[in-house]
């Protein structure tokens, strides 16, 4: 029986299949190369005149978008290096909302000059050095660059928000940021809390309806939903709101029973009960003075039915994200289930 070879050196210690790359050529240069090549990607979506993306992420959802932060969370990016760019990308959008794109095509070009630099022959340290300097240096112009009384400006003064929202704006809708900065900065004013600091972003919601224009754009205090009512009554003002988040519906038992019947008698008489127990429940609702039921779920016909009787406007909201603005929107807390009511 003859053994073959042992492996020795790095060989032994890593697994099969394993890419071993040493010296400033290959590692570093193949670094460099990874990230220049998502670089290259982002880079003709910069500015507002960019060209559009088509990505198709691991769920297979469609994304045509110029954004540079949604290109670059969809890409699924394996590589070490490019991944602390995607990084930079996603840190600038959080922290700004905007640049992502300037932050990964920038660092894309520093480490294009930096590539030129090392085949040169200088040590990655001393450009490293070289750049930190540049670093300070910039830090000193931008403190000039800061448009004036910007440090102790009124967040709430519309004119004074939107001479500093503009360029942002325009880098996604060029030619359209005199409509938009002004829809904007309104909507943003009024859900700003006593401290800006803690804006919350979700409680400014754009909702889209078929047949209108970017001219029709309004701004509506409160919280719209685009689906209609699902009884008839349309309209109630100053009203109070149940909310349930499991649905308005007679719920099945949660063991399998059967249900023997031998006469047409006892069979009225269990769809008897069963009525009385949903108007019971609709009864007690409308009875603690709420005016509105909004569901969470389905809305049985036969809860419906009782909903109309007592005069009690019902709204379905499928979605447990809309759901829950709607909660705190209104101060209402959900309620499991209406047979706990």
């Amino acid at each position: 029986m003859v053994y073959g070879m042992q492996p020795y050196g790095i060989q032994s210690m890593l697994k099969e299949g394993h890419k071993h790359l040493s010296g400033l050529d290959e590692a570093v240069v193949k670094n460099i190369d990874a990230c220049k090549q998502l670089s290259t990607i982002t880079r003709t979506s910069l500015g507002p005149n960019g060209m559009n993306k088509m990505v198709i992420n691991h769920l297979d959802k469609l994304f045509v978008t110029n954004d540079a932060a949604t290109i670059v969370n969809e890409l699924e990016v394996q590589h070490p290096a490019a991944k602390i760019l995607v990084l930079a990308g996603k840190a600038q959008q959080e922290e700004i909302g905007d640049g992502a794109n300037l932050t990964v095509s920038f660092a894309g070009e520093l480490l294009q000059n930096a590539e030129e630099l090392i085949r040169m022959g200088l040590h990655p340290s001393e450009i490293i050095i070289g750049y930190t300097k540049a670093i300070n240096k910039t830090i000193e112009i931008l403190d000039e660059l800061v448009e004036k009384g910007s440090e102790k400006m009124d967040v709430r003064i519309k004119e004074e928000v939107i001479i500093r929202m503009k360029a942002a704006v325009a880098s996604k809708q060029f030619g359209q940021e005199d409509i938009l900065c002004s829809l904007i900065a309104d909507a943003c004013i009024q859900v700003c809390p006593k401290n800006p600091a803690n804006f919350n972003v979700d409680n400014v919601r754009v909702a889209k309806l078929l047949g209108g224009g970017l001219h029709n754009c309004t701004i509506v205090r409160g919280m719209v939903l685009k689906t209609d009512t699902v009884g008839s009554i349309k309209r109630v003002e100053k009203a109070k709101v149940a909310v349930f988040a499991g649905g308005v519906d007679t719920s099945a038992t949660e063991t399998k029973g059967t249900v023997l019947i031998h006469s047409a008698e006892q069979l009225e008489n269990y769809s008897k009960t069963e009525e009385a127990k949903v108007e019971e429940l609709i009864k007690a609702v409308a009875e603690s003075g709420a005016k509105v039921i909004v569901s969470g779920g389905a809305v049985g016909e036969m809860a419906l039915h009782f909903c109309e009787r007592y005069k009690l406007m019902v709204l379905k909201i499928s979605s447990k994200f809309e759901l829950r603005r709607f909660c705190r929107t209104t101060g209402a807390v959900a309620i499991v289930s209406i047979l706990v009511y």
